[in-house]
């Protein structure tokens, strides 16, 4: 049996119309300290966001999820998140700070690849 390190990871869901709590599932995120791993994977489903808001602002909606993104790569393109830590960076992502995109609840697993862990969780949980 291969050694398993602890992660946790959370939903990144979007809620539309905040007043109605209807939500889809359009990403997740993945830390794991032991591994030193901080990753996002989205896929946003615009025809079922659609069904829930027919107005919903779409571009605004992608250019929050590249958001999410970015701050897992870290570099230039985190913005102040850019020097922390992968640990940190992830603490920053699941801090609600968004209506309409917003980090889900914090769980945790298993695994022996954080990042393959995120790709399984998003076709698990997402798609």
């Amino acid at each position: 049996m291969s050694e398993r390190d602890v992660f946790e990871y959370a939903l990144v869901r979007v809620v539309p119309r905040i007043e109605r709590g209807e939500l889809i599932n359009a990403g997740v995120l993945v830390y794991c300290r032991a591994q030193s791993y901080v990753g996002a994977r989205v896929h946003l489903d615009e025809q079922k966001l659609r069904c829930l808001d027919p107005e919903v602002d779409v571009d605004g909606v992608r250019a929050a999820l590249r958001g999410y993104q970015a701050v897992c790569d870290g570099g230039p393109g985190a913005g102040q998140a850019a020097p922390d830590d992968p640990g940190r960076r992830f603490r920053w992502l699941t801090a609600p700070r968004s209506t309409i995109v917003q980090p889900g609840p914090i769980h945790t697993g298993l695994t022996a690849d954080a990042d393959k862990e995120a790709d399984r969780l998003l076709g698990l949980l997402v798609r």
